[in-house]
C-alpha cells in the first residue's frame, strides 16, 4: 500500500488559515557558510554573525553559499618549521610573531606561504668540538658565539658547517707537534671503503684537512670504530621526486635549488620531529589543487588556487607538506531509500537493485498505543547483512498515521519516556546507525509536544551515538505556523530533515496532477531553507511512483491509482499512450483511452529523476530520499549515480 504523506486535511488547513489569518515568517534561508578548513561548522543567513563565529576558529573562512566566493578568512601568512616539521599551532598572521616562535627552537625556519623557501632561519653555521666530543647545544649562528663556548674547554675546536673546515682551535702548537711526532695514528680517513696508509693521523686536525680533499669522506677512530667526522654531503636537492644534486653546505644546496621550480632539500641527518620528517627547505607553491587524488596545479595564494580549482569537478585545495584540504567541491549527494517493509527478502532485493545507495530505512518500529508501547518487526540479521554491504541503516519509526493516538501519547510524559527508552535500546541492540521518525497526520495543537518529544528522543539517541532524522511534509509558509511541525526548532535538534516533496497531488485530491511537479518541489525546498535549516542537513524526497487519474467524458474525476515507475514503459507501449509536455509541472503528460474513460498521469522516468537531483544540487542539499525502493527499474540507478 502506498504510504500517504499528508499533514492535515485541506479542509482543516483552510480553517486554520481563514479563521486565524497568518503572518509570513521572515526568510531565514542560509546564505553563508563558515568552514574550518573544508569542514562546515555553521550556516547562517547573516554575514556578520558568520564572520564573528569564524573568528573563534583558526584556519577558518566564510563562503557565500551561492557563489562559493570566500568573503573572509583567518588563514596564516607565515609558518614555522623545525627540521622540516610543522603544525597548525606554528602558523601566524605576522612575520614578527612567527619569528618570535621560531627563535624558541633550534634548526627552525619561517616561511612566507606566499613565496618559496625561507624568510628567516636559525640553522647553525658553526659547531664546537672537544676532541671527538660534541653536544647538541654546541651549535651556533656566529663564530663569536661558538668561540665563547669553545674557550670554556681545553683541546676544543670549531667547524664551519658551510665548508666543514676547522676554523679555530685552542690546541697548543706544542701539543700538535707532539702528536705528529710520537702520537698514535688512530684517525683514519675513508672515502667510501677506500683508504691508504697515508690517510692515518695522530692529530685529528690533520685528518680533517686530509678528509676535506676528498668528497664524501669520513674519519674513523680505529680503536673504537666510531666515525668522528664526516665530509659526506648530507643535503640532497630534488625536483619533484627526481634527485638532482647533493651538497655539503646547506647554503650551497639552497642556492642551487633556487635555480629550479618545485625543488626541495632533504637532510639525511635530520632527526624526525613530532614523529615526522620532511623537506627542510622547498619552493613548492603552498596551495596545491587536486582533481580527485591527482595533483594538477599549485599556487602561492588562496584566491589564485580557488579561481583555478572552481574550473574542475571533484577538485580540492590542499596545503603542501601537511596535505590538509582547505576547500573542495567533492560533496556528493547522499542517496537514501525507504523500503516500506520489514521483509528480509524484500529488503535484500531492493538494495541489490541499486547503485550508489547510502542509507536504507526498513519499516521496523511503530507506536502501538497511547502508553508508549512499540510494535517491533525488526530483524537483526537483515541489519547485519546491510551493514556488511556498506549501507547505513536508519529504521523507520511510524505512528500509524493516527492523529488521536498520537495526541494521547504526546500528552503523557511517562509514555514518551517509555517509548524513547525502549526505542533507543532496540536500535542499539539491532545494530542500527540511527532512526528515521515518520510521525504523520499530527494535530496542529501538538506542535510544542512533538518538538519536546523529538528533543527528548534525540538527546537519548545521541548518548548512544545514534543519528536521528525526521520526515516532514512539503508545507506552505502561509500556514506552517499552524501545523505540528516547528521546522526551525526541529532543525536545531535533529541530524537530518527529510522534506517529503511528493504527494503534490495525492489519493484524496479533487483534480488530476503530478505527484511532484518540479516547480512545486523547488518551491518546497526553498520554503524549508527559509526556516534556516542548514543545507547539508536537508534531504529532499523524490517519488519512484506516479498517480494515474481516470476521467469520464464530461471531465469528471472518477478514480485514481498509484503506478510504479518500473511498470510505466510497458503500460505506455501497450496502451499506445500519447505524451505531451506539460510546462506546469515540467513533466510529460501521458494519456490513453480505455472503456470510455481518459486515463492520465505525469511521467516519472530517468529525465525527471535527473531534474530532481539537479534541484538538490542547485541548493547544495545533503541528499535525496526515494519513496520507495522496489518501485524503480534497475537501470535508473546507473543514471542516478552519474549525477551523484
Amino acid at each position: 500500500m502506498l504510504k500517504r504523506k499528508a499533514l492535515l486535511s485541506l479542509s482543516v488547513l483552510t480553517l486554520f488559515f481563514s479563521s486565524t489569518g497568518s503572518v509570513m515568517a521572515a526568510d531565514k534561508t542560509t546564505k553563508y557558510r563558515v568552514y574550518q578548513d573544508n569542514r562546515i561548522i555553521l550556516e547562517t543567513s547573516d554575514y556578520k554573525s558568520a564572520e564573528n563565529y569564524a573568528k573563534n576558529y583558526h584556519r577558518s573562512h566564510v563562503e557565500d553559499i551561492a557563489t562559493r566566493q570566500w568573503l573572509w578568512d583567518s588563514y596564516p601568512r607565515y609558518k614555522v618549521y623545525q627540521h622540516g616539521y610543522s603544525s597548525t599551532a606554528w602558523e601566524f598572521a605576522t612575520r614578527d610573531a612567527a619569528i618570535r616562535e621560531a627563535a624558541k627552537w633550534g634548526f627552525s625556519s619561517v616561511r612566507d606561504l606566499q613565496s618559496g623557501g625561507w624568510i628567516w632561519n636559525n640553522y647553525p653555521k658553526y659547531r664546537v668540538y672537544q676532541g671527538e666530543i660534541t653536544l647538541d647545544h654546541w651549535k651556533f649562528q656566529t663564530l663569536a658565539e661558538a668561540m665563547a663556548e669553545a674557550k670554556k674547554w681545553a683541546n676544543s675546536y670549531i667547524v664551519d658547517l658551510d665548508t666543514n673546515r676547522w676554523v679555530w682551535d685552542n690546541v697548543t702548537e706544542s701539543r700538535k707537534s707532539e702528536l705528529r711526532r710520537s702520537g698514535k695514528k688512530i684517525y683514519q680517513v675513508y672515502q667510501g671503503t677506500y683508504t691508504t696508509d697515508s690517510w692515518k693521523f695522530a692529530y685529528l686536525g690533520d685528518a680533517v684537512n686530509e678528509s676535506l680533499k676528498w668528497s664524501n669522506s669520513i674519519i674513523r677512530n680505529t680503536e673504537n670504530g666510531k666515525v668522528v667526522y664526516s665530509n659526506v654531503k648530507p643535503y640532497k636537492v630534488y625536483q619533484y621526486d627526481n634527485f638532482l644534486q647533493s651538497f655539503l653546505s646547506l647554503n650551497d644546496a639552497i642556492n642551487y635549488a633556487k635555480l629550479y621550480d618545485h625543488t626541495k632539500i632533504m637532510n639525511d641527518n635530520a632527526p624526525a620531529v613530532g614523529g615526522k620528517s620532511g623537506p627542510i627547505w622547498n619552493n613548492y607553491p603552498y596551495y596545491q589543487v587536486y582533481q580527485n587524488d591527482k595533483w594538477i596545479a599549485d599556487f602561492s595564494t588562496i584566491p589564485a588556487a580557488l579561481r583555478y580549482a572552481k574550473g574542475y569537478a571533484n577538485a580540492s585545495i590542499r596545503t603542501y607538506s601537511d596535505g590538509i584540504s582547505i576547500w573542495d567541491n567533492l560533496r556528493k549527494l547522499q542517496f537514501w531509500g525507504w523500503n516500506g517493509t520489514s521483509s528480509d527478502a524484500t529488503i535484500r532485493a531492493h538494495v541489490n537493485n541499486t547503485s550508489g545507495l547510502d542509507v536504507v530505512s526498513p519499516t521496523y518500529f511503530q507506536l502501538a498505543d497511547p502508553t508508549g508501547n512499540i510494535t517491533d518487526s525488526s530483524n537483526k540479521e537483515t541489519v547485519a547483512w546491510l551493514k556488511r554491504q556498506g549501507y547505513t541503516v536508519y529504521p523507520l519509526v511510524a505512528n500509524q498515521f493516527d492523529s488521536a493516538l498520537t495526541t494521547q501519547f504526546l500528552a503523557k510524559p511517562e509514555a514518551r519516556t517509555k517509548f524513547i527508552n525502549d526505542l533507543v535500546s532496540k536500535a542499539v541492540a539491532l545494530g542500527a546507525d540511527g532512526l528515521n521518525i515518520d510521525f504523520e497526520n499530527l494535530a496542529g495543537s501538538d506542535r510544542d509536544r512533538f518538538t519536546a518529544f523529538m528533543q527528548e528522543l534525540t538527546q537519548k539517541a545521541r548518548a548512544q551515538k545514534l543519528i536521528i532524522s525526521v520526515d516532514l511534509p512539503r508545507g506552505s509558509l502561509s500556514w506552517n505556523d499552524k501545523t505540528a511541525f516547528d521546522h526551525e526548532k526541529l532543525a536545531g535538534i535533529v541530524d537530518y530533515i527529510i522534506t517529503m516533496t511528493y504527494d503534490h497531488h495525492w489519493k484524496g485530491s479533487t483534480e488530476p496532477g503530478s505527484v511532484a511537479g518540479l516547480s512545486w518541489v523547488e518551491e518546497g525546498v526553498k520554503e524549508f531553507l527559509s526556516y534556516g535549516i542548514p543545507r547539508d542537513k536537508l534531504i529532499m524526497g523524490i517519488p519512484f511512483y506516479v498517480r494515474e487519474w481516470q476521467v469520464d467524458s464530461s471531465g469528471k474525476l472518477v478514480s485514481n491509482r498509484a503506478l510504479f515507475m518500473k511498470d510505466l514503459p510497458k503500460l505506455i507501449a501497450e496502451k499506445k499512450a500519447s505524451m505531451t509536455w506539460d510546462s506546469r509541472f515540467n513533466q510529460y503528460k501521458v494519456e490513453y483511452k480505455q472503456d470510455g474513460f481518459t486515463n492520465v498521469f505525469w511521467l516519472e522516468n530517468e529525465e525527471s529523476v535527473k531534474a530532481r537531483l539537479a534541484i538538490a544540487k542547485k541548493y547544495d542539499l545533503g541528499g535525496v530520499a526515494a519513496w520507495r525502493l522496489g518501485y524503480e527499474p534497475r537501470e535508473l540507478w546507473n543514471a542516478m549515480i552519474q549525477e551523484k
